[in-house]
């Protein structure tokens, strides 16, 4: 059927431009046994008959199921073990031989997840379940695609996009910690997407797990996010439970004692309730092929590599396919190579169908959220929706006297902005907006550690950088300047209750929630502005002597709250360039705290300390010891110098005032003015009393 043809059929929505939209609308996720209502209902494609020879409510889709297959993603609060459950799964499923080495989180294959023990790039596996479960529709086995998806927020396109591929999800829970605000976060999108949920309680071993808390703490978090997300859906409180201890490999449908192993030996119970409450992909085996980009990778042999799923239809090595871009535009184009995933392997394939998540080589310029259709019959898929950035800052190249002085880095100008564009292909969280000035630019993402990430992934690539203080992308909302708003919990030591209050009143935070477990530990669930979050952590540490644990996560914008407390203290700032010696240093230190070791290269506008009061101190950090011919009866004293604090690449940008930033290097990490010259900086300060 031609596309002239297609356009002639009846359809519920209209076409102002075609082929951008779909002709047919397709249910998103419909139960294959359930027979589509009047208001799903949609023509068949290529020549299919009308349902009872009624017109009037439009055709009839009988859809049909890949039992062999099932897709489903790892969504979790930052630490509560989603790698941990997919190395489990791998081992069980013999993905590694016997003997193999495998380093731990095996889906960390990032240099910077694995120093952080986090998850920043979405990644999906697969397993091959042959277990006593396998249904007989299945035959030999089940092949399980899994994602495994970020914990952090600031990575929340990462989750969205993996959200995308599957039919299910994997909800864990720490049995000690219960519910955090990732948590919310995760479990909202996938609410959202209208995905089926299994909840497992991970980490039951711990010794002070309270698993059945826990449970109806879970609940409650899915009734409160139901309300709003997924009103519905009246199935949530029947969701499968499993109980589970990833590190071990073991998993049951019986709840064990606080503490206690589950009683099965291996995750046989979580593969069988896989295969139960996740759906086998469903299509309408007439829908011409629709297989839409959810993220890239890049090879030195085969170039830009799109990862899909395939939504209908078949999709054949060596076929032509048409490439509908987001812009609307269509191109037809070959592939040239296709591959699935086989472990942590991609292994060639001739041929893939509905359900597939498959990768996608010959096209160099495509892009997340492109689909790839029939050239007949182009159906693109709607674009994909990405939450707004709530946190922004500057980068720029490097304008210190110090740049350029490490030999193969990159400072230009031109070369950072070529980096920025290269990010903004497979990171769609981003957004890169120019500034007055042509070598810096405005980068705005979830929040600081996305942003943090990217800078320290260009460091370590060799370019050279000043970055701002991190700032809030306020919108107007009828008139009237609207802030982020971020939901942050706290798990202290009761003892420290006091203090915290006092520290978030100080920053605009207001208390929603408190639980106290009688452990003598205490949560607590504050709605804090995101600018009051900016250098928050610090003192959180300082004031519960690093005890305490914070997690927040956004909740929604708010108006604008007016000025917040900044840090309560100044800088100590060299005021001219040099080294920094030891006598100059033993006589800063009763200042406040020193950044710097001696013999340290400094220059004007540097900063070299945090000083003890709220103001800024120019201070000559490379003055020496006077050297005379008269000899000292009880000779020179030792002098002893405190260790310097050193500061992450985070921490400094927390660090910053509205007047400071960051200079980036490979070598090394300086905190400076952004007005170097002390008397350049005094008229500023000079006009704006004025």
């Amino acid at each position: 059927m031609s596309c002239s043809q297609a356009r002639r059929r009846p359809c519920g929505a209209r076409r102002d431009r075609q082929p951008q939209v779909p002709c047919v609308a397709y249910p998103a996720r419909r139960p294959a046994h359930r027979p589509a209502t009047p208001s799903e209902s949609s023509p068949p494609a290529r020549g299919g008959a009308p349902a009872d020879g009624d017109n009037s409510v439009g055709w009839r889709i009988v859809l049909e199921t890949r039992e062999g297959l099932r897709n489903v993603a790892i969504v979790a609060h930052v630490d509560h073990g989603k790698t941990t459950l997919v190395d489990a799964m791998l081992w069980q499923s013999g993905a590694f031989r016997v003997g193999q080495d495998v380093a731990d989180r095996v889906m960390d294959s990032g240099d910077l997840e694995r120093e952080r023990g986090i998850t920043i790039l979405a990644k999906n596996t697969a397993v091959r379940y042959t277990g006593p479960g396998v249904p007989a529709s299945a035959g030999d086995g089940v092949t399980i695609n899994i994602v495994d998806t970020p914990g952090h927020a600031d990575f929340g396109g990462e989750v969205e996009r993996g959200l995308s591929m599957v039919d299910g999800v994997l909800l864990l829970v720490d049995a000690s910690e219960g519910p955090l605000p990732q948590t919310r976060f995760v479990l909202r999108k996938t609410l959202e997407a209208h995905l089926p949920v299994i909840l497992v309680i991970n980490k039951v071993d711990r010794p002070d797990a309270r698993i059945s808390e826990v449970v109806g703490e879970t609940y409650e978090l899915l009734l409160d996010l139901a309300d709003d997300h997924a009103p519905e859906r009246n199935d949530l409180l029947d969701l499968p439970v499993v109980y589970a201890s990833a590190r071990a490999g073991r998993a049951s449908l019986v709840q064990p004692a606080d503490g206690e192993m589950p009683d099965a030996a291996d995750l046989e119970p979580l593969f069988r309730t896989i295969l139960d409450a996740v759906p086998a992909p469903a299509y309408d085996p007439q829908s011409p092929l629709q297989a839409q980009v959810t993220n890239l990778d890049a090879s030195p042999f085969l170039g830009r590599i799109a990862l899909c799923r395939v939504h209908a239809g078949r999709l054949r090595k060596g076929s032509w396919v048409a490439w509908c871009r987001t812009d609307g535009s269509i191109e037809r184009v070959r592939i040239t190579e296709l591959m699935l995933t086989d472990a942590l392997e991609r292994v060639p394939a001739d041929e893939v169908g509905p359900g597939d998540i498959v990768a996608i080589a010959g096209i160099p310029d495509i892009t997340i959220g492109d689909t790839l259709t029939d050239p007949d019959d182009p159906r693109p898929r709607p674009p994909m929706t990405i939450d707004e950035p709530a946190i922004s800052m500057t980068i720029g190249t490097n304008t210190s006297p110090l740049a350029g002085r490490t030999k193969n880095t990159l400072v230009t100008g031109r070369l950072v902005r070529e980096r920025l564009q290269r990010e903004l292909v497979g990171n769609v969280s981003l957004r890169v907006l120019p500034t007055e000035s042509p070598d810096t630019w405005e980068v705005q993402g979830r929040g600081e550690l996305a942003l943090a990430v990217l800078v320290e992934t260009m460091r370590r690539e060799g370019y050279e950088l000043t970055v701002g203080k991190p700032e809030v992308v306020t919108r107007e909302v009828d008139g009237a300047v609207h802030e982020p708003v971020e939901r942050l919990t706290i798990d202290c030591p009761d003892d420290y209750l006091g203090a915290l209050t006092q520290l978030l009143a100080g920053r605009k935070g207001r208390m929603e929630q408190m639980v106290n477990h009688g452990t003598g530990w205490v949560r607590m669930e504050f709605c804090v502005p995101a600018r009051g979050l900016i250098g928050f952590r610090t003192e959180f540490l300082t004031t519960t002597r690093g005890t305490g644990i914070a997690h927040h996560v956004f909740e929604r914008y708010e108006p604008w709250v007016g000025e917040l407390r900044t840090r309560p203290t100044g800088s100590l700032v060299a005021d001219r360039a040099g080294a920094a010696t030891t006598f100059a240093m033993h006589n800063l230190q009763e200042r406040g705290t020193l950044f710097v070791e001696p013999t340290t290269e400094v220059y004007e506008g540097m900063l070299v300390g945090e000083n003890s009061r709220s103001d800024d101190m120019d201070v000559n950090i490379t003055r020496e010891k006077k050297l005379t011919n008269m000899r000292s009866s009880t000779g020179d004293e030792l002098e002893r110098l405190v260790p310097p604090r050193r500061l992450s690449l985070e921490q400094s940008l927390e660090f910053c005032r509205d007047d400071e930033c960051v200079e980036v290097t490979p070598a090394a990490i300086r905190l400076r003015k952004t007005v170097l010259g002390a008397a350049h900086r005094a008229k500023g300060r000079g006009r704006v009393r004025g």
